[in-house]
């Protein structure tokens, strides 16, 4: 039964072709006892007409409805009298309803409520009334309105499934166009981390190494100390960007262990320490009530200010100095980075970010959107640097 089913649906054509060589067969053996009627062979001109209706019908709906308009009122103007051949008209009005145009489709709505009417009037059935003649006219028109209503559920029904499959298939490309922007908005995000990780600790390295080469000969102890935390700096900074560089490989989950967990807030004493030890003179101060913030938050607050000392060691100049001030306020945590910039040509502290063009600041202010908070950032009067940010509780 599956193997004919497949079948059937693979060439319907098939199927109304032989049941409209059925009806056609079934039609002339009812003509068998009709030999002296002089209307059969009319009435075999007209099946025939039937036949190409029933066998025809999904080729091209809205022709087949004309035809079979045209062979009833044939049947009406040459006297050919009703017989099993015209179940052909309702297959055509079933048809027209439920595949046909619009057009077709009202048009054969009408011709379901004139055919009974029509042939009532061409062949007036023997009745005792007025009343029972438009009764069983009535009964006739029943099965030709709801071969159109059954039409039409289906057209509606099919409507229905194509809206339905046509969402899902939206929704399947919503759904992977948000994927590919999560995708490279993670990326960003693993970017932005890596330049932040890169710049701090390879500045942080480069200037101890400036430091011991400068000191190797006149104090040892010194030096050591400089390679030490140049070693300790790169070991940090290769954990960090091998658990970066680990997600961008595989995107898998990976075990606890084998991550390093990201900076928050209570991790800036060990910052502002090591800058220090890099020989960058750092004010650092908390004021508020400390309490816990959203992870996210911490994160944001660490790296712009690791950005901020970094591009200060970078362009400050051998003698700045800078100051770090968190502020916890009711709604928010306030950050202000400021340098003298004692020393710094104005061209290379202007080039660091005035303007808001370099990396650095890029990827502060993106930090600082993501978690619905504010950021500026330019050169202070007199010389130096600043950079002010807040960021709200709640992140957006």
């Amino acid at each position: 039964m599956q193997r004919l089913y497949e079948l059937i649906r693979r060439h319907p054509s098939w199927v109304d072709g032989c049941w409209a060589v059925l009806l056609v067969v079934v039609t002339l053996l009812t003509f068998a006892g009709q030999h002296g009627q002089r209307s059969i062979p009319l009435s075999v001109i007209v099946l025939i007409g039937l036949g190409c209706v029933v066998g025809l019908r999904r080729r091209s709906p809205e022709r087949v409805l004309l035809l079979a308009i045209v062979l009833g009122v044939a049947q009406l103007v040459l006297d050919v009298q009703v017989f099993v051949g015209d179940f052909a008209l309702l297959v055509a009005v079933y048809t027209a309803a439920s595949q046909g145009a619009r057009w077709s489709s009202r048009l054969a709505l009408v011709g379901a409520f004139l055919a009974a009417p029509l042939a009532e009037v061409r062949w007036p059935t023997r009745t005792t009334g007025t009343s029972e003649a438009i009764f069983f006219t009535g009964i006739l028109m029943v099965p030709f309105v709801l071969a159109w209503v059954m039409g039409d559920s289906l057209r509606t029904r099919r409507a229905y499934f194509a809206h339905l499959e046509e969402r899902a298939a939206r929704l399947e490309r919503e759904r992977e166009a948000q994927a590919k922007v999560a995708v490279a908005a993670e990326r960003a995000r693993i970017a932005r981390e890596l330049h932040d990780v890169v710049a701090h600790n390879v500045s942080v390295m480069v200037v101890q190494a400036d430091g011991a080469a400068y000191v190797l000969d006149g104090s040892p102890e010194q030096a050591r100390t400089a390679l030490e935390t140049i070693s300790a700096t790169g070991r940090q900074a290769l954990a960090e960007m091998r658990r970066l560089l680990g997600v961008l490989r595989t995107g898998e989950p990976r075990e606890a262990g084998e991550y390093v967990p990201q900076p928050d807030v209570d991790q800036m004493n060990e910052l502002i320490e090591q800058v220090r030890g890099a020989g960058l003179p750092v004010d650092f101060r908390i004021e508020g009530a400390v309490r816990q913030l959203p992870r996210g938050v911490e994160l944001t607050a660490y790296r712009i200010v690791q950005e901020a000392l970094t591009n200060t060691r970078k362009h400050g100049g051998p003698d700045a100095g800078a100051s770090v001030r968190l502020v916890y306020f009711d709604d928010g945590l306030g950050l202000l980075i400021e340098d003298d910039g004692r020393g710094a040509p104005t061209a290379l502290a202007t080039d660091r970010g005035a303007d808001g063009a370099g990396h650095g600041l890029i990827g502060m202010r993106e930090r600082v959107g993501m978690v619905g908070g504010t950021l500026d950032a330019g050169p202070r009067p007199g010389g130096g640097f600043r950079i002010s940010a807040l960021l709200p509780l709640k992140t957006t």
